[in-house]
């Protein structure tokens, strides 16, 4: 069963809902498109983007879930 967490990649995010990818990227995080980003942790992306680990993973729920 998927858990999304701050530990989660974002290959593994990507794998069961492809269509974060646009979601992640209308956040700023242009970098889902690039191969070596699929073995970044979500918590390692948010630090490069400057985004707090927490509300990332909320707002990735939220658009999960709604």
């Amino acid at each position: 069963m998927f858990r999304l967490t701050k530990d989660t990649k974002i290959g593994e995010l990507l794998d069961v809902a492809p269509d974060m990818a646009n979601v992640l990227s209308e956040m700023g995080m242009h970098c889902v498109g690039c191969p070596s980003s699929r073995g970044e942790t979500l918590e390692q992306a948010a630090d490069v983007h400057g985004m707090d680990v927490d509300d990332l993973v909320e707002d990735i729920k939220g658009f999960m879930e709604g």
